[in-house]
């Protein structure tokens, strides 16, 4: 069983999706917003959990095998101000980079928006990977779209899977930093299997108008990510670790 630091954990899509595997256990959230901890503690009440991730320390948590986590896009969407990798929110990967320094886990697994593959002509994407080869990690990454699980929405984001450099993982239909291109049609099959475990996507029609914390939680649903594509992913993982 991977043990899991979930960071930026949000109402739980990472954690959700990748425990759906039966091969990982998340062992600690660290999220700021009061809401959503509340969800996490409802759904996960013997999971420590952390509220600030620029004060979490890897003594605080202990050996992980994965980081996962969809660090803050506001710089990085082209419906903000595109601050960039840099900027007050989406710097908030460095503190990704800080702590995958410290616990050296086998996995680093991070979303965000696919504006983060192009922006300042890709300036923004090279920096994650070299700030990931910096501590000696390979990685490999696809755009997959919610839609492309059954969502009623496009909501097209980058997933990205980083392993140390000595290792040699291959996750069909993702491309890796060292360039070597996986088919389509790879992708395709890999889908289709997951789709075979994977429970369908919700729309949220379901909240209206007088349901108590409606705000929040249409909040807290923005900003989620599907707990399908972590399942997706997770079940590569899995696969591509017992092939190694």
């Amino acid at each position: 069983m991977l043990k899991v630091l979930d960071l930026f954990s949000g109402i739980g899509g990472f954690s959700l999706g990748l425990e759906r595997t039966g091969g990982f256990e998340t062992v600690a959230f660290c999220e700021i917003d009061p809401f959503c901890r509340r969800v996490l503690a409802k759904h996960w009440p013997n999971v420590r959990q952390f509220n600030d991730v620029t004060k979490l320390r890897g003594e605080d948590v202990g050996p992980v095998d994965v980081i996962c986590g969809g660090f803050p896009c506001q710089d990085i969407s082209s419906a903000g101000l595109q601050a960039g990798i840099d900027g007050a929110r989406s710097g908030l990967w460095s503190e990704i980079v800080r702590l995958t320094g410290e616990l050296r886990p086998q996995i680093v697994f991070v979303e965000n928006v696919s504006a983060l593959l192009a922006g300042d002509c890709g300036k923004w994407f090279g920096r994650v990977l070299g700030d990931l080869a910096a501590l000696g990690y390979d990685a490999i990454w696809h755009s997959i779209p919610a839609s492309h699980l059954g969502a009623p929405h496009q909501r097209d984001r980058v997933w990205i899977v980083a392993y140390p450099n000595t290792d040699s993982l291959r996750l069909e239909g993702l491309r890796s930093s060292s360039r070597t291109p996986w088919s389509e049609q790879q992708f395709a099959r890999l889908v289709q299997v997951a789709l075979q475990h994977a429970v369908p996507t919700s729309s949220g029609g379901g909240i209206h108008d007088g349901v108590p914390g409606r705000s929040h939680r249409l909040k807290a649903l923005g900003n989620a990510v599907i707990p399908q594509i972590p399942e997706l992913i997770g079940r590569a993982i899995l696969e591509a670790r017992a092939a190694a």
